[in-house]
């Protein structure tokens, strides 16, 4: 099995590349498209897909992945697993600060609930953030886009200031509060 590595290939100039991970294509094209028309700075490469492993053809033509995003719609248990069976086929070192997960419809009841648990505890033990989406709205895509612009041109080396991905994921990562740590240990 060949994991995904973030290093292993040379960053080209001026661009970023993200990776958007969804199951069922609810929000990845939207999303991308809102990407790609509000960063005007630098490049940005949208790439799409289900789940990992990427497939093994043009894998010496595809760039270099700054950031992966994880799109999970609270809604869909398979959406959940698909996230969740994904993470294997990653290097570890993707988990510094180049993974993020974005989670819709987490205000959808009770059940959502349960699954935005179950989204923020996977998150808590790879140390990645965790981002809310509203996607039923063009506002609401807009933000969502921002949002993970921010993140990318981090990840990236893109950002003016000095931080660095690895800064940024620790102050953004999910951490559960105790009373969650207490459920999840237990």
């Amino acid at each position: 099995m060949a994991l995904l590595t973030p290093f292993s290939k040379v960053p080209e100039v001026n661009t970023a590349t993200v990776l958007l991970i969804e199951n069922e294509e609810e929000l990845q094209v939207k999303l991308a498209n809102s990407i790609v028309q509000h960063e005007k700075d630098f490049n940005v490469n949208v790439r799409l897909a289900k789940k990992l492993p990427l497939p093994v053809e043009n894998k010496e033509a595809r760039p270099r992945l700054d950031l992966i995003v994880f799109i999970i719609n609270l809604l869909s248990e398979r959406s959940f697993q698909s996230a969740e069976t994904s993470l294997a086929h990653l290097h570890s070192d993707c988990f510094l600060g180049k993974v993020c997960f974005l989670v819709t419809n987490a205000r959808c009841g009770s059940l959502t609930q349960e699954r935005l648990l179950s989204v923020r505890r996977l998150a808590s033990s790879h140390q990645c953030p965790v981002l809310c989406s509203e996607h039923r709205t063009a506002d609401g895509v807009q933000a969502s886009a921002m949002r993970l612009l921010t993140l990318l041109k981090v990840s990236a080396g893109m950002s003016p200031l000095s931080t660095t991905a690895l800064f940024l994921s620790s102050l953004t990562r999910c951490s559960l509060s105790s009373d969650l740590e207490e459920d999840f240990l237990q």
